[in-house]
């Protein structure tokens, strides 16, 4: 059953990065959530009015919480379980909306700042800039599954670009789970101008930051539309390489295999061949094909190099199988 909790002055109901499966309603005083704007780094502070809801995003995904929740003054709140707020939503079509509204104002305002982060700036950016900042902004802001994504994308196409000893400190570093301060004056900036990038190129990486906020089904189609118009051959392939990624996150693991299938024939020496293979391989694990998945994960093994992370991924995924 939903309790009723109180907190005092100054008090926190979680903090950022907490896991916590607990969603608030607020019934009466003040609370604050506190987190960092997306596009400058700054602290941002949003209040919570009576009778609205907090911490459902991260409850129901089961994901770290991306604020602090502060109390101002002496709150009294209700805590949901997740399936108790569920049962309630389903029973009210007018929280059912509210929350609709809550998220749709979230996302719009994620989308700008995105949007805004991609086309500001005054430095020329090519898209090897491009995609290099992107991964070394997300390490500002401490947002370490967005870098270490960004930062991979960069050195796969770009193994030996002009940033690639730096990103892969960058990487190593949030891999480890140790994020460096990042200073706006190193090399490569903290944003690209617009005007310097392609429109396909600006598709592109919107479609990028979206995968690594994990929305796969807005990415997948900002992809789709790269893939379809076929204006950019480099983009082009780039983009249905992360089709078959996004059919793989919305466990869509028949249109998996096929889309990566297709894309390995067209493009037999396509700079993420290997990891298409591997995600063809989990896609079988994931149906319950363990000979066929584990074929894949062995032909990964052939192929990568000893110090590869794709080769320590496909090894794990094979010894988990009961493979050698």
């Amino acid at each position: 059953m939903p309790k009723a909790v109180s907190y005092k002055t100054n008090s926190i109901v979680y903090f950022k990065g907490d896991i916590n499966e607990k969603i608030y309603i607020l019934n009466n005083g003040r609370v604050s959530l506190n987190y960092n704007d997306i596009e400058t780094g700054q602290e941002m502070h949003e209040l919570i009015k009576t009778g609205e809801f907090f911490g459902v995003k991260s409850a129901m995904g089961k994901y770290p919480r991306e604020e602090t929740a502060v109390v101002l003054q002496d709150s009294t709140m209700i805590a949901f379980s997740v399936s108790e707020f569920e049962q309630i939503v389903l029973q009210n079509t007018r929280i059912m909306i509210k929350m609709l509204k809550v998220f749709s104002n979230q996302l719009r305002r994620i989308h700008k700042q995105v949007r805004n982060l991609l086309r500001s700036g005054n430095d020329t950016s090519d898209p090897e800039t491009g995609l290099f900042n992107i991964g070394k902004y997300y390490l500002k802001v401490r947002k370490k599954k967005q870098s270490i994504y960004a930062l991979r994308r960069y050195l796969t196409y770009y193994p030996s670009g002009k940033f690639a000893s730096e990103a892969s400190s960058l990487l190593e570093s949030a891999e480890n789970g140790s994020l460096p301060n990042i200073s706006s004056s190193s090399s490569g900036g903290l944003r690209k101008s617009g005007s310097d990038l392609s429109d396909v190129a600006k598709s592109y990486y919107n479609a990028v930051s979206l995968f690594s906020q994990e929305k796969f089904k807005e990415a997948l189609s900002g992809f789709q539309k790269i893939a379809e118009e076929g204006a950019d051959s480099e983009y082009e392939a780039k983009a249905r390489y992360e089709i078959g990624r996004c059919h793989y996150n919305l466990q869509r693991y028949e249109l998996c295999i096929k889309h990566f299938t297709s894309l390995i024939q067209k493009y037999p020496k396509h700079p993420d061949l290997i990891d298409a293979l591997f995600y063809v391989g989990k896609s079988y694990e994931e149906m319950g094909s363990s000979d066929k998945a584990m074929g894949f994960f062995k032909k990964v093994i052939s192929m990568a190099k000893d110090d590869a992370p794709i080769m320590r991924k496909a090894k794990k995924a094979l010894k988990g199988l009961g493979g050698n």
